[in-house]
């Protein structure tokens, strides 16, 4: 036989059975054309009740999967090809529920929404012999925290607690505590997360030298007052001062002296010892003259204020953000300077005043002055200490810094033995109904019977504030703090004051309570004294050196400025000036 060409062979076969895929007529489904699919995709079922919700819920098999992106679905788009279609008749068809739903929403625990996240880290301790030169480094590493505080004071895992219309709330823009001028240099910038892997230990410390008086504190204060008979809070007249670093004398006398190369006051130190906790903006002056620092502040430094529920998240609203002037007496400004007055008040109104029944210190008050004063002066002791923040390092100077702390009274031992020294202040309500409480409990019902859940309102709210406080005790070396509770007369006046009770504790053992670590804020110091020193390396010895440590007033951030040596002096010229044009008119 002939060899047949390929044309002929095609021509010989059948024609049903050409090449290529089936017809739809031989199609199982019948009329369904074909359509490639993979093994993820269903058929369908004769009655699926859940594919509804589902689709609504977004938990459908198609729900989109990042980690799939690149990858391929055959058959995704046409797999509603192979689901069974309704009848007509269906269109009307309804099932009914009997199970009843309720429209309330439900939130976690405290009546707020919890969202978790990964918490921040702890880095290690501030390595030895390490380099710090050169800007705010970051001193060791790690994994980090799970639980702790953020920098409101909230403990959580790392994130925060939203309540109830949170997206509704007004949107905080914080003035700045100081203005920034254009002839003004910034050096550096540095947030709390890097600030707060720092951590430098340091020893207790010695007295140098103390000065002043201390009366003794009454203990009927410590009493649980009875409902109506709480003591109303007074106004004395005392001196107290407030002097800062660089026009102390007994400072200036230990700088002549060589005693020390760093100079602070406690007040300053723990405002930087406890940046990390603050929201409100503060700034501090570092001054570099002749090879010392000091850690300075303005006149009239919002750091001398009191703050209240800084660190609430509903804190209270500046005075464009108020409805009403009700509520300007419950203004961030209004309740400092409230709280301040408060403080001032109770430390003096909690001693027995009497000559005869009161510890003198080795010098007399450096601050009062006989020929002038007419006012009497306040119950205070001011402890002169030394502290060594020198690095065990191979020719390394030692690094002596001096701070001025401060002690309100003292108290008889009850075990008998010395007396304690006190650091005596005050926590304060205004109004637990009104904006700006942060959700605190009403003291006049609960702090008797929960006075433990009180104050832990008040360490979340007022981290900050309690932080500073504590820090100072043990600067101090303090035996006990002492903790009013002074609330309003009336809610609706910032006019009168009753103390409620007072609460007694160890400054170590509340810092441990309110998870605070000094030896963080003791690498702050040693950090930021690092930069000033490198900073003016190649500067003469007689050169004079000012920078300004500003926290941002909305983010956390701290920014290091370098500004003119003549910086603020204008101000204080012209504050010293109006103060006397008052004097002289209440004289007329």
């Amino acid at each position: 036989m002939a060899p047949m060409s390929i044309a002929d062979l095609v021509a010989a076969l059948p024609a049903e059975d050409t090449w290529g895929p089936a017809t739809s007529g031989d199609n199982m489904l019948g009329g369904v054309p074909y359509a490639p699919f993979s093994k993820g995709d269903k058929l369908g079922r004769m009655a699926d009740w859940t594919a509804e919700s589902k689709d609504r819920a977004g938990q459908g098999r198609q729900q989109y999967n990042r980690n799939f992106r690149d990858q391929q679905v055959y058959g995704a788009g046409s797999s509603s090809l192979f689901t069974i279609q309704g009848a007509e008749d269906e269109s009307s068809f309804s099932v009914v529920d009997n199970t009843r739903t309720s429209t309330k929403r439900t939130f976690g625990r405290g009546g707020g929404t919890v969202f978790r996240g990964r918490g921040g880290q702890r880095g290690g301790q501030l390595q030895r012999g390490g380099g710090r030169r050169g800007g705010f480094q970051r001193a060791g590493g790690g994994r980090g925290q799970d639980r702790g505080y953020d920098q409101r004071g909230n403990r959580g895992r790392g994130g925060r607690r939203f309540g109830w219309k949170d997206y509704d709330k007004p949107q905080r823009t914080r003035e700045p505590s100081v203005n920034i001028r254009p002839d003004w240099q910034m050096i550096e910038e540095v947030d709390f997360s890097r600030l707060s892997k720092l951590s430098m230990d340091v020893s207790e410390g010695e007295d140098l030298e103390t000065y002043g008086f201390l009366h003794y504190y009454d203990r009927s204060y410590d009493k649980v007052p009875v409902k109506g008979s709480e003591r109303r809070l007074q106004s004395l007249d005392r001196a107290a001062y407030n002097v800062t670093t660089s026009q102390d004398p007994v400072i200036h006398e230990f700088a002549e002296k060589n005693e020390a190369t760093i100079f602070a006051t406690a007040d300053i130190l723990s405002m930087l010892m406890c940046a990390t906790r603050s929201v409100y903006s503060w700034d501090l002056i570092i001054v570099h003259q002749g090879g010392k620092i000091y850690l300075d502040k303005r006149a009239g430094a919002s750091i001398d204020l009191v703050t209240v529920n800084e660190n609430a998240y509903d804190a209270p609203l500046e005075v464009s953000e108020t409805s009403g002037k009700q509520e300007q007496i419950n203004t961030p400004s209004a309740l400092a300077m409230e709280a301040t007055f408060i403080n001032h008040n109770f430390a003096l109104q909690t001693v027995t005043e009497s000559d005869d029944a009161k510890v003198t210190f080795s010098h007399p008050n450096p601050f009062y002055n006989e020929a002038e004063e007419t006012e009497p002066l306040a119950s205070k002791g001011y402890k002169y200490r030394r502290f060594d923040l020198g690095l065990e390092r191979d020719g390394e100077e030692p690094l002596q810094m001096i701070v001025r702390t401060e002690v309100d009274a003292v108290m008889k031992n009850p075990t008998g033995g010395a007396d304690q020294q006190l650091v005596v202040k005050a926590l304060n309500e205004f109004d637990s109904k009104a904006p700006g409480s942060g959700n605190a409990l009403d003291w006049r019902s609960k702090l008797a019977s929960q006075r433990g859940a009180v104050l832990a309102t008040e360490m979340k709210n007022n981290s900050s504030k309690l932080a500073r406080w504590t820090t100072q005790a043990i600067l101090a070396k303090a035996d006990a703090m002492k903790l009013g509770f002074v609330s309003r007369a009336n809610p609706r006046s910032a006019a009168g004051h009753v103390v409620l009770g007072v609460a007694g504790y160890k400054p170590k053992e509340f810092a441990a309570q309110m998870n605070l670590n000094l030896s963080n804020g003791w690498g702050i110091v040693r950090t930021v004294v690092d930069r000033i020193r490198a900073l003016d390396a190649d500067e003469p010895e007689d050169a004079v050196k000012k920078y300004v440590l500003i926290k941002d007033p909305n983010r956390n951030v701290l920014r290091l400025y370098n500004v003119p040596p003549t910086a603020f002096e204008e101000d204080d010229e012209a504050e010293i000036e109006e103060k006397n044009e008052d004097e002289d008119e209440s004289d007329e």
